[in-house]
């Protein structure tokens, strides 16, 4: 997050309203819902982790046991059957 002067890019009449509840301090102005994005879509991290599950499901599949997915992907026991068992 990065911090804004409030007069190089709010018009002078709202910057006085706002004094009206607030002066000299520091604000956050919240992002509206729609403009939310999910946690890992910019990164491309919710991309990854999702094929990577598609893999460990489809390993599984192939005759793989839990224990051969812990030991390539470096996950636990619950993490490996989480995946497989979820739809």
């Amino acid at each position: 997050m990065s911090y804004v002067k409030a007069n190089s890019i709010l018009p002078e009449e709202l910057i006085k309203e706002i004094q009206k509840y607030i002066q000299g301090e520091t604000i956050y102005i919240p992002k509206t819902k729609a403009s939310y994005q999910k946690w890992g879509t910019c990164s491309g991290a919710r991309k990854s982790i999702s094929e990577r599950n598609l893999s460990i499901k489809k390993a599984y599949q192939n005759g793989y046991s839990v224990h051969d997915l812990m030991e390539e992907y470096y996950l636990s026991a619950d993490t490996i059957k989480k995946i497989i068992y979820s739809r």
